[in-house]
């Protein structure tokens, strides 16, 4: 019983480190996109 409380408790802890990696991928990639957005409406002239 206590084992597969265990397995459980590590499947969700799995679940949750996964979701993270999830999000903190996205964030970087929304980043990314402006960053480079940003980067190429300067190269064109209509930047700041």
């Amino acid at each position: 019983m206590v084992a597969l409380l265990l397995a459980n408790a590590a499947e969700e802890g799995r679940n949750v480190i996964t979701g993270m990696l999830v999000v903190g991928l996205i964030f970087l990639a929304v980043i990314a996109l402006g960053e480079t957005s940003q980067a190429l409406r300067r190269r064109r002239g209509r930047g700041h």
